[in-house]
């Protein structure tokens, strides 16, 4: 079953621990008065910060440590850039089958859909999901539009205008590989016009893009 890799850090729960999936983690935090926790895009970061004080990786402006209470989330979505849209990658294996897509933030529309991909990684899909998407809109002079994508990695790759993956090359991928010398070269010969957004999973939930397979 596909997944993305995300591994879950609950210091304050049922039973803290780190847990491998967002149905876990919510079996450990799920009415439990103010529950402490947070998503991470490796098992090492994921360990590290459990073993750490969540205060370092969980704070409010305030300094108070943030819960998800329903009347937060309320709070934090109205902050949501509704001039959006919202890119993300979907991995079976690492690597593994891979997809990528692109949706509107707030209705959740489809705006393309690309994959599967033969040995691919989820941090491809992102970086190429998200750079598809810059085109798509400087290709349409959409300028205002902001992008929201929930991966770190993607981000410093799109800023770098380098793909710093360790994805060996197969005889199955060669195709994936042309596609990320192409949006190199695409981020390397245009300048980047939409604002591209962090999107806070643990205040917010799943990014909109996300393919539901946790």
């Amino acid at each position: 079953m596909g997944s993305k890799s995300k591994y879950y850090v609950v210091w304050k729960g049922i039973k803290p621990g780190v847990y491998y999936t967002w149905d876990e983690c919510k079996a450990q935090t799920h009415g439990f008065e103010g529950p402490i926790f947070k998503s991470f895009e490796s098992l090492e970061e994921a360990q590290i910060a459990f073993g750490d004080d969540h205060k370092k990786y969980i704070k409010l402006s305030t300094g108070v440590v943030k819960s998800k209470s329903t009347n937060q989330a309320s709070i934090s979505k109205s902050k949501i850039v509704t001039n959006s849209v919202a890119v993300d990658a979907a991995c079976s294996g690492n690597p593994g089958l891979m997809e990528y897509q692109c949706v509107e933030t707030i209705s959740k529309k489809l705006i393309f859909h690309r994959g599967p991909f033969k040995d691919g990684t989820n941090n491809v899909g992102e970086f190429l999901g998200l750079v598809h998407t810059l085109a798509l809109l400087d290709k349409h002079e959409k300028y205002s539009v902001a992008i929201y994508t929930d991966s770190k990695t993607a981000m410093a790759w799109v800023k770098n205008k380098k793909a710093k993956t360790k994805l060996d090359k197969t005889k199955y991928n060669e195709g994936l590989f042309d596609m990320i010398e192409k949006a190199e070269h695409w981020l390397q010969t245009h300048t980047i016009k939409n604002e591209i957004l962090k999107w806070e999973t643990d205040i917010w939930g799943e990014i909109p893009a996300d393919f539901g397979r946790k």
